[in-house]
């Protein structure tokens, strides 16, 4: 099954599960149901429900917020999404825009143009990246909460972060860590090098890569990556520890004490550094 459950959609956007419930009885969103009856909701289904959380933080009651959701439903074009249209409070208005025209929600009246530029909002057809990068976020947070419970779902927020926002280095750091989790080590390497090009100062990143090159059976190479790492960040004792084995592999003795000796420092001064 396809979809968020509430419980997720409410985790994500911090909004009580019995507001997404009442305005799914409302048929003001479609999620799918489940063999047990149980709601699915879509990427259009928590767009929408994003925006109706905007409102909410912007002191526009729910009441309200499902009368403006309600009106919509009966205007918008059959088929036509209302997450295709954009919702903004202003001031103690909440104003739509479709396309090119900006309306009061309230009154139906249409909004001039000084008042429409409030709304910074790309017309239809087009994107607006910051939208889209406030999105990737909350997939990404999405993620980070579904981790322990259910690490596919999580795998599949992260996926959904990078498209929309593919440079997000954070969701491809951990999604490489899922991926190495579960064996899938060369696609790890990948989503670790990426988050690389995306964050060059991230130590985390270089000490990530340098694991997954060496179960790759890679050492020179993990050690390089290790190194980095520790130039970013001294303090990473995981990366004194394997940089410290590696080293005593390739015969390199001294080098490998220096690193052991760094890394009991770092724990005895209480800093994991992982």
């Amino acid at each position: 099954m396809t979809g968020y459950s509430t419980r997720e959609v409410s985790a994500v956007l911090g909004l009580p599960t019995a507001t997404i419930l009442s305005w799914t009885r409302a048929g003001l969103l479609t999620p799918v149901r489940g063999p047990r009856g149980a709601y699915f909701f879509s990427f259009q289904d928590i767009a929408l429900l994003r925006a109706a959380r905007d409102l909410l933080d912007a002191d526009v009651s729910s009441r309200r917020i499902k009368r403006t959701l309600e009106t919509l439903r009966a205007e918008l074009p059959g088929g036509r999404p209302l997450s295709a249209v954009h919702m903004v409070a202003l001031g103690d208005r909440v104003l739509i825009r479709d396309g090119e025209r900006v309306w009061d929600a309230d009154s139906g009246q249409m909004v001039i143009d000084l008042e429409a530029s409030s709304i910074d909002v790309a017309p239809e057809g087009a994107t607006t990246p910051e939208v889209e990068l406030d999105a990737a976020d909350d997939w990404y947070d999405a993620a980070v909460d579904l981790e322990r419970e259910a690490p596919e779902r999580a795998k599949e927020a992260y996926l959904r972060a990078l498209t929309l926002d593919p440079g997000h280095a954070e969701a491809h750091l951990n999604l490489g860590r899922l991926l190495h989790e579960a064996g899938d080590v060369a696609e790890a390497e990948a989503h670790y090098r990426t988050a690389l090009q995306a964050d060059p100062a991230s130590a985390r990143a270089f000490y990530n890569l340098g694991v997954a090159l060496e179960d790759q059976g890679r050492g020179p190479a993990a050690a390089e990556a290790y190194e980095a790492a520790l130039r970013l960040d001294p303090e990473l004792a995981v990366a004194h520890f394997n940089l410290s084995r590696l080293c005593e592999a390739a015969g390199r003795q001294t080098e490998a004490l220096a690193h052991l000796a760094a890394y009991k420092r770092i724990l005895e001064r209480g800093g994991l550094g992982a």
